[in-house]
C-alpha cells in the first residue's frame, strides 16, 4: 500500500488539494468509484445541470465522514461552493482510472486515506500571532495576514485573507462597541445575509471588508448612498488607492470613506489599551480570542484559527 499512498501523495500535493471543498470532491468520487466500479466517466459525474459535481453536498459527505467516527462539518454546502470542483473531479477520474490501468487499485483504502487527511485538516495548526513589544502592532497584525497569504498560495479557491480580514474587523467592531451585538456570519455568505448591505451594518453605517475593491463594491456603495446609508470601505493599505479611484469614477469619492485596514485595526487596539503598553498584550489576547469565537461559531476551518505564540 506504501506505492498507492505515495502516488494519493503526489496526486494530492500537484493539484494542491488541500481545502475542505477539494477533500470533500475527492471523498464523493472515491466513493462513486466503490458504488459504480472503475473504469469511471467524468461525464456521468455531473449534475443534470452540468455545473457541478453528482452528489456533492453536506449530507452526503457527512455520511462518508460518519462512517470513519468524524462528526465535524467539513463543508456547509459540501463543497458545492467549490470554484474549481469539476476541475477536480475529472483530474481524479483520470488518476484513478490510471491507477486501475496499472493495477493499483484498492479503493476502500483510498477512502480511508482520504478520510486521514480530513482528519488532519480538522487537527491542523492556526495561524500564530508572534507577540514582540519591541514591534508595531500593526506589525503584528500584518504578519499575521502574510501568513494568510502564503497559505492562500499553497492552497486553490481558499481566499483565507479575505476571511481572516472579515472576522480581524468583526472582532474589532465587537470589543470597541459592547453593548452592541456584532452578527458574525461566514464568510463566503456575510454579504449576502445582509441583503447585499455590506458585510456589518451599524446605524446608518455599512461596513464593506475587502481585499480586492471592483466595481460592483463600488456599485453597492452607490447603492448604500441611494438608501440614505453612509459606506464605509474597509481594504489592505496597497489596494486603498484603488478603491478611491474607482469611487471617483462613480461620482462618489466624497460620500465613501475608504479606510486602511491595518490602521482600522491597529488604532482600535491602542485605544481599547488605553495607550498603556503594559495593557497592550492582554489587549490583544482579547482580540484574538473574539475573533477565535467568531471563526468557531461561523467557520467551518478551524486552521483560520490564531494561536498565542511563547
Amino acid at each position: 500500500m506504501k506505492n498507492l499512498e505515495a502516488e494519493l501523495g503526489s496526486f494530492k500535493k500537484l493539484n494542491k488539494l488541500n481545502s475542505k471543498g477539494a477533500l470533500a470532491v475527492m471523498l464523493v468520487v472515491t466513493r462513486h468509484a466503490i458504488k459504480l466500479g472503475l473504469p469511471l466517466d467524468s461525464l456521468k459525474l455531473r449534475t443534470k445541470g452540468g455545473g457541478q459535481v453528482l452528489g456533492l453536498g453536506r449530507e452526503p459527505v457527512q455520511a462518508i465522514l460518519q462512517s470513519y467516527g468524524i462528526s465535524q462539518v467539513l463543508a456547509e454546502e459540501g463543497g458545492r461552493t467549490n470554484r474549481g470542483g469539476l476541475g477536480q473531479m475529472e483530474k481524479y477520474v483520470g488518476f484513478l482510472n490510471n491507477l486501475q490501468k496499472h493495477g493499483k487499485i484498492d479503493l476502500s483504502h483510498i477512502e480511508s486515506w482520504w478520510a486521514e487527511k480530513v482528519k488532519e485538516f480538522f487537527s491542523a495548526e492556526g495561524f500564530v500571532l508572534h507577540y514582540d513589544p519591541a514591534k508595531s502592532v500593526r506589525a503584528i497584525i500584518e504578519d499575521l495576514l502574510d501568513q494568510a497569504l502564503k497559505r492562500q498560495k499553497a492552497s486553490k479557491g481558499i481566499t483565507y485573507v479575505g476571511a481572516m480580514l472579515q472576522h480581524m474587523v468583526g472582532a474589532k467592531l465587537a470589543l470597541a462597541m459592547r453593548t452592541i451585538k456584532i452578527e458574525q456570519r461566514g464568510y463566503s455568505v456575510a454579504d449576502a445575509a445582509s441583503e447585499g448591505k455590506g458585510d456589518y451594518v451599524l446605524g446608518d453605517a455599512v461596513i464593506h471588508v475587502t481585499t480586492a475593491p471592483s466595481e460592483a463594491l463600488i456599485r453597492k456603495c452607490k447603492n448604500n448612498i441611494e438608501h440614505s446609508l453612509r459606506p464605509i470601505v474597509v481594504t489592505i493599505s496597497k489596494n486603498v488607492p484603488v478603491a478611491i479611484v474607482m469611487a471617483e469614477a462613480q461620482g462618489i469619492a466624497h460620500r465613501v470613506e475608504v479606510i486602511d485596514a491595518g490602521q482600522f485595526i491597529t488604532t482600535n487596539l491602542y485605544e481599547l489599551s488605553l495607550f498603556d503598553s503594559s495593557k497592550r498584550k492582554m489587549t490583544i489576547d482579547g482580540f484574538v480570542a473574539k475573533y477565535n469565537e467568531f471563526i468557531e461559531s461561523s467557520e467551518t476551518d478551524p486552521s483560520l484559527k490564531i494561536i498565542l505564540g511563547k
